[in-house]
């Protein structure tokens, strides 16, 4: 991709300006322009992948979600041909928008991306044509979603429905019912969980805030504004810390092709005034991510964003995933609705949570702990509250970090006996520097887990109960990854392989664990000492702090944890 020289005065950190986020779009679009079919209607690109929805369904996701990029960059050259595509589709070609299809989340963003370029395209359109992508948007309006983030695309279609007067009163209903169905997956502090459970992901920046937020401010609602961007407000406070100091967004959750999509809540803040981020470092966090991306062959030879996350890798898919599902990655160039004299392209870049300090941050509503450290930039989000079953390894391990992926081998878990799953995950509480959950394996046994953490150095205690006494346990810690130094050490409970058995009681295990990028660590047995009684009782001391009691129990179900600071001895 051919970008401009980069900019070291107005951005040290990326080099990354305006003129970079309109390149890499104008490159992306003229990139997938040789996809389209004669009539515009259809976008199907290259490769053996084929979305569960079939290649039909895959040609108009093509269109809807590379429209939106047309639409946030406002190219009128481009929107001419989608204007064509649009009237062909709508004649015909399209498939309809039915209960719980794909056409219903590609209607989102064809209503989106009308909504935002009204003058430019909409309004140029022949009567006809209108009435017709009025009607087919117009199922949209009825049509069942998916009980999750779906429940926002017939908000969205609603919005431009209304907004240009068809079924004016259908569409102020389907507004209402989808605003009002994802307050129930509300968990408070600015974070949705995606549909019932608690799945935590970045669904909650690219759809749970995006979605409303964006609809409040075209229809410059006032009340919905404060509402909904008050809620992107808090978020983004938590939001901000997700991204390492080289760029890279947390390697956590679903639809990861998406890449930097992740960007587009930050531009959200900006674009409505709703975030607690200076203007340098929204941009810093945005364009980070985008030159992590664009510099790790997110786009291949030809100018097409890969199914994958750096390259291809069929590793981060779901069935859902298409030819053109990466192009939801558009969604990241939201900014480009913000003027070129906006502070938030003229301000200098300033560093990003991860580059400015050592924290640990707690974040109750998915019970994260966030661990983050200045000298390698590396973030580690410590699991003890988000999961979906489903896809699992991207929900279900202890850990996640900026600069590792799960693999095959059960990183980040605890294996009792030859069961290394975690389903069920009850939240026990987050504070100052740990974590903590339950959960039952397949097996039956149930698992207290504790992670207490310092600098780079974690402490994972174990407690586990209800397993048959001799029953082998086995810690596992960071994948290796090049780059990154992986360490686990055992610390009670545990031989030299990482491998202990149950007793006839409940039995606690400890690891010592750390993921670092610096090159000469201090040795991590001196960074820490951990003992036990045996009964539920670990007491840890940091070499550089102070003493921290963790007591664990069991009695049946009757589990119980308490964490206290500086101890009595």
């Amino acid at each position: 991709m051919d970008l401009p020289k980069d900019d070291r005065a107005l951005s040290p950190h990326t080099g990354y300006t305006r003129a970079h986020w309109e390149a890499a779009a104008d490159a992306l679009l003229a990139a997938v322009a040789p996809y389209a079919t004669e009539d515009h209607a259809l976008y199907h690109f290259p490769g053996d992948r084929q979305s569960w929805s079939g290649r039909l369904s895959d040609g108009l996701e093509g269109y809807a979600r590379t429209l939106l990029l047309a639409a946030f960059r406002r190219d009128e050259t481009a929107l001419e041909r989608y204007a064509d595509g649009l009237a062909a589709g709508v004649r015909g070609v399209w498939p309809r928008i039915e209960d719980r299809s794909q056409p219903l989340v590609e209607a989102a963003s064809i209503a989106l991306a009308l909504r935002l370029t009204r003058p430019l395209l909409w309004d140029r359109l022949d009567d006809g044509v209108r009435q017709r992508a009025a009607a087919w948007l117009g199922d949209a309006l009825t049509a069942e979603a998916w009980p999750c983030n779906w429940e926002l695309f017939p908000v969205t279609v609603a919005g431009f429905l209304q907004e240009i007067g068809h079924e004016a009163e259908a569409s102020r209903d389907a507004i209402d019912r989808g605003l009002e169905r994802i307050e129930k997956w509300y968990v408070g502090d600015g974070w949705y969980t995606d549909g019932d459970g608690r799945k935590f992901d970045y669904y909650n920046g690219w759809a749970m805030h995006l979605y409303p937020v964006l609809h409040a401010w075209l229809a410059q609602d006032a009340r919905l504004l404060d509402l909904y961007g008050g809620r992107l407000f808090r978020h983004l406070d938590d939001y901000a810390r997700l991204f390492g100091g080289d760029g890279a967004p947390m390697h956590q959750g679903r639809s990861l092709t998406y890449r930097f999509a992740t960007t587009a809540p930050l531009w959200l803040g900006a674009l409505t005034g709703h975030t607690p981020l200076s203007p340098g470092e929204t941009r810093r966090l945005a364009s980070g991510a985008l030159k992590y991306f664009l510099d790790r062959g997110a786009v291949d030879s030809r100018g097409l964003l890969t199914l994958g996350w750096h390259g291809p890798d069929s590793r981060v898919l779901q069935g859902y995933s298409g030819p053109a599902s990466p192009y939801w990655a558009s969604k990241g160039f939201l900014g480009l609705l913000l003027p070129p004299d906006h502070e938030v392209w003229t301000a200098a870049e300033e560093q990003g949570p991860a580059e400015r300090e050592d924290a640990v941050t707690a974040i109750a509503a998915p019970n994260w702990l966030l661990q983050s450290t200045r000298s390698d930039g590396v973030v580690r989000l410590h699991n003890h509250g988000s999961e979906d079953a489903r896809y699992d390894p991207y929900y279900t391990r202890l850990a996640y970090s900026t600069v590792t992926e799960p693999s095959a081998s059960y990183d980040n878990s605890l294996i009792v006996g030859d069961d290394p799953s975690r389903t069920g995950i009850e939240p026990l509480g987050v504070g100052e520097g740990w974590a903590a959950s339950r959960h039952r394996a397949s097996s039956g046994a149930r698992v207290t887990s504790v992670v207490l953490t310092r600098g780079a150095v974690e402490v994972r205690a174990f407690l586990v109960a209800g397993a048959e006494p001799g029953t082998p346990v086995r810690v596992t810690g960071w994948a290796a990854r090049d780059g990154v130094r992986a360490e686990l050490l055992p610390a009670v409970g545990l031989d030299d392989d990482l491998t202990g058995v149950t007793g006839q009681e409940a039995t606690v295990f400890v690891a010592l664990a750390r993921l670092t990028a610096e090159q000469d660590p201090v040795p991590l047995k001196e960074t820490v000492s951990v003992r036990s009684d045996g009964e539920g009782e670990v007491r840890v001391r940091w070499s550089d702090g102070p003493e921290v009691g963790v007591r664990l129990g069991d009695s049946g179900g009757g589990e119980w944890l308490s964490v206290a600071a500086g101890a009595d001895e």
